[in-house]
């Protein structure tokens, strides 16, 4: 009941038809944002297309300017001078085999997964595992490469991974309620910028078609698209 009537107070002022400017849509957002922690601000983007089709996937990785306010464990699958390069660029978990055989017994200590190239045949028997959890690595989001340093150091800094999902809805985390709003913005038309260029052959018709923002806790706040970008 508590959480009701917060989020009924929350609501207050914010008319769910309207379409706001995204930097006043960021304002509404972070004074509504009241838990007693550091909500995430986070960004829903409905696009023109179908992801059941190859050729409508929207996937990608963007780093974000002034990073996510989150930091990540990064678990990354290499051997001899690449595990201790990302050792040294600072990833959390680094194994191979025996880094499999953890995973495989249900112990995941990483929020991205970073392989090279060399290790994709051990890595691919986890495709149930970590395929459900958006983890498993992908040479097009740059996840599976010899660069391990700048891959773990991207990670580290502040780069998020998109993908659209069955609905069309393309979901991100882009910082904190504690971020300014200028921050934030910066932050969203970076990620709206990657998604744009991400557009794929198959999509036709609007492609950006609806846009909100909230926080963790809070209410959606629909944005105009159009301010998104630029």
């Amino acid at each position: 009941m508590a959480i009701g009537k917060r989020l009924n107070k929350a609501r207050e002022g914010v008319d769910r038809e309207k379409l706001y400017p995204l930097a006043e849509a960021i304002k509404m957002v972070k004074e509504r944002a009241k838990a007693k922690f550091d909500e995430t601000i986070e960004v829903a983007i409905n696009l023109g297309v179908d992801p059941r089709h190859a050729d409508q996937m929207v996937r990608g990785v963007v780093t974000l300017p002034n990073g996510t306010g989150r930091t990540l464990r990064v678990g990354v699958f290499a051997r001899g001078a690449k595990a201790d390069e990302a050792k040294a660029a600072g990833a959390d978990v680094v194994g191979a085999e025996d880094l499999v055989q953890k995973v495989q017994e249900g112990t995941i200590d990483f929020d991205r997964c970073i392989a090279t190239p060399d290790m994709m045949p051990l890595v691919g028997r986890l495709g149930k595992v970590l395929g459900p959890r958006g983890l498993m690595p992908n040479p097009k989001i740059g996840t599976v490469t010899m660069d391990v340093t700048g891959a773990v150091k991207g990670a580290k800094g502040g780069s998020v991974e998109f993908r659209v999902e069955k609905a069309g809805i393309l979901q991100a985390g882009v910082g904190k309620a504690s971020f300014s709003e200028e921050k934030l913005v910066e932050n969203i038309k970076a990620l709206a910028d990657a998604v744009s260029k991400a557009k794929p052959a198959g999509s036709k018709g609007t492609y950006i078609q609806r846009v909100a923002v909230s926080s963790t806790m809070g209410p959606g706040v629909k944005v105009e698209p159009g301010t998104i970008l630029g």
